[in-house]
């Protein structure tokens, strides 16, 4: 079965925020070997995540795992997600849809931000 990845996020007003989650979705893509990664976002952004996997699904994908480009679970995650990516799945028969939980308490979370504290110039290495 041919998987596919969409790192799903808010969007922006400001182009320049979702060029970088696509930036992201093409660094996923080419670090983990993945054939079909795309961004997707709630609003502001394209595609929308019904556009996203509309596109998947066309080129082949049956299984679709949404990685949220979230770092707490919030209103987004718990009000605006689950319906829609039931809706979605509910005009697909043959599509396996599922959700990863967002950054909050990854192990490596941490270990990024303090990676980002010793990059600032102030605190030295």
């Amino acid at each position: 079965m041919s998987v596919g990845v969409i790192l799903f996020a808010h969007g922006s007003r400001i182009e320049a925020a979702n060029e970088a989650v696509r930036l992201a979705a093409a660094q996923l893509a080419h670090a983990g070997s993945f054939d079909h990664v795309a961004a997707a976002f709630l609003e502001l952004g394209q595609p929308d995540l019904p556009g996203a996997v509309a596109e998947l699904f066309a080129s082949g994908v049956r299984r679709i795992v949404v990685v949220p480009y979230f770092l707490t679970l919030g209103l987004h995650m718990e009000r605006d997600l689950p319906p829609l990516l039931q809706d979605i799945s509910s005009k697909y028969n043959d599509l396996d849809l599922v959700a990863t939980p967002p950054l909050e308490g990854h192990p490596m979370l941490t270990e990024i931000l303090l990676d980002r504290i010793r990059s600032a110039d102030d605190l030295g290495t």
